[in-house]
């Protein structure tokens, strides 16, 4: 199989991929010869050590068919290293790449950009939407290998029953304004280490208080909204993330609240009273070895699976952003 195709001059670039199933349905770059080799230039030398089989397919992606992904997805040169971070995190055991691909959940791998990585990269306001091209170019890259060379096509191995807009890219960056060292820091890294996290992830589920004056007041709206009956986080268990504004960070901060009380305080309060479960749920729960504390269910396993961050722009909004369950939160250092 050769690593070069030849695209004939008189065909539209875009029908002819669709006609291979390539892509994303959104129009793609094409990647030529000059284009991947400008995507690898400057590589370090062991940029490939990460690499490993992608499921479903099995197959190991070639540095050459990582940047040619890059390239279809908008990617500027110089952020291979980080799409090859993010692809060593999804291959890791405790990602669970093949359950998270071949799942009926809607999850997609959603990348969060930590420490010296966040240069160029958006954690401001509509850091979930559109605006930023390495958000959006990064997330897409990943998607597209997984698509490309996982072989994880919709409705064929990718078995999501409605999928989510964050399949076709979900990447945003840690905020500067966070009043608490960033994930990377907490996590061991160095001051001067680019960092890249991985979690097989919901969308964000929006969390809107304009009214709450005090940090523990903030605490009671937000373990609210994780108190979702329908959420994997309840019977699969398993990491979520909570992305703070930082609006709402500032007024959690300034009443003595750190990552850690954070934690513990949602852990004991974001609680589902069994009331709220049907009954055929409760069988089911139990077959999964989930039973109630008391009245009510525990979001996961505990206040270590809540992931802190802070992230966005003006405005009192959070966010929650629940996960496929069977999954980790995994933090994989930039190659430099």
């Amino acid at each position: 199989m050769t690593d070069v195709l030849d695209v004939p001059d008189d065909v539209d670039w875009h029908d002819w991929t669709e006609e291979r199933g390539w892509g994303d349905g959104l129009p793609t770059v094409p990647p030529t010869e000059d284009r991947v080799d400008a995507m690898l230039a400057g590589l370090p030398d062991d940029a490939a050590d990460g690499l490993a089989p992608l499921p479903p397919s099995g197959l190991t992606p070639t540095l050459r068919s990582v940047a040619a992904n890059a390239v279809m997805a908008g990617c500027v040169p110089g952020m291979l290293p980080l799409l090859l971070a993010a692809l060593e995190g999804v291959t890791t055991a405790d990602y669970n790449l093949h359950g998270s691909l071949a799942t009926t959940h809607p999850c997609a791998p959603m990348v969060l950009v930590s420490g010296a990585a966040r240069a160029g990269f958006h954690g401001g306001g509509n850091c979930f939407g559109p605006a930023n091209r390495r958000n959006a170019t990064l997330g897409r890259a990943l998607s597209l290998v997984l698509l490309h060379v996982g072989g994880a096509q919709p409705g064929v191995l990718d078995r999501s029953t409605q999928g989510s807009p964050a399949k076709y890219t979900f990447c945003f960056a840690e905020s500067d304004e966070s009043p608490w060292p960033d994930l990377a820091a907490r996590r061991d890294f160095g001051p001067d280490d680019g960092v890249v996290s991985v979690m097989a992830a919901e969308p964000p589920h929006n969390v809107n208080d304009h009214g709450s004056t005090t940090g523990l007041e903030l605490l009671t709206t937000i373990a609210g909204t994780m108190a979702e009956s329908g959420s994997n986080n309840v019977y699969v268990r398993g990491p979520h993330l909570l992305v703070l504004g930082p609006e709402h960070a500032a007024t959690l901060h300034r009443d003595g609240w750190d990552v850690g009380s954070i934690r513990e305080h949602l852990w004991a309060t974001a609680r589902i009273p069994v009331e709220r479960i049907s009954p055929g749920n409760r069988e089911q729960f139990v077959e999964w070895g989930v039973k109630p504390e008391g009245d009510a269910y525990t979001v996961s396993t505990g206040p270590e699976q809540l992931h802190v961050v802070v992230a966005g722009g003006a405005g009192k909004h959070s966010a929650w952003i629940p996960s496929f369950g069977a999954t980790e939160l995994v933090s994989v250092r930039v190659r430099r």
